[in-house]
């Protein structure tokens, strides 16, 4: 692992621990063994050390799971919301104190190339080939399913621990509902009846 690399995760772990406030550059360069005087050198300022560390600390290969050319979409969705949840699930510490922070210090925030912003790209191309191959049959614009689908993938792994009457079943088994009424909704896998 680099000196960089071992920056990154530092500054990643205390934040999600400590926020903004307690992750000093002091605190970071001792969790990453090295002098303070290398985050600067490597990084030039705290703020841009945090930007950097939050979006690598956010960012999941699971948008890269869905294929260019849709086949089975209840089992590619799947998969892929299996993914995404995985990583929100691990992420939570980190994405609470960034969900907690962004008001204070929006500077460390990227809007564009962000893990949610890549996630949201992904599945909203993906939905567009769904209605291109005719496999979507019901009207929607894939940006707001797109935004539906990751909501609720998000809300189930930032709520779960702390509202666990609202989550009765099972992770695995929520995931599964959330996608066949997601796909239900647009349309997949419905016949077209004779007067439609």
């Amino acid at each position: 692992m680099t000196v960089r690399d071992q920056l990154l995760d530092a500054a990643a772990r205390l934040y999600a621990e400590a926020g903004y406030r307690g992750t000093t550059t002091r605190r970071i360069a001792l969790e990453a063994g090295v002098n303070e005087i290398t985050i600067f050198r490597h990084f030039g300022s705290k703020d841009a050390l945090m930007r950097e560390a939050i979006l690598r600390a956010g960012s999941s290969p699971s948008s890269q799971l869905l294929p260019d050319t849709p086949r089975e979409p209840l089992r590619e969705l799947r998969e892929w919301a299996r993914g995404h949840i995985a990583q929100l699930r691990e992420r939570r510490s980190l994405i609470r104190t960034c969900m907690g922070e962004i008001e204070e210090h929006p500077g460390i925030f990227s809007a564009h190339n962000s893990p949610p912003a890549v996630a949201a790209a992904a599945l909203s191309r993906y939905l567009r080939r769904l209605r291109e191959t005719g496999m979507a049959k019901a009207p929607f614009d894939e940006t707001a399913a797109s935004a539906m689908l990751i909501g609720a993938l998000f809300a189930d792994a930032m709520g779960r621990d702390i509202m666990p009457g609202l989550y009765r079943n099972e992770s695995d088994e929520a995931v599964e509902q959330y996608v066949q009424l997601f796909l239900r909704g647009l349309g997949v896998g419905r016949r077209r009846s004779a007067g439609s």
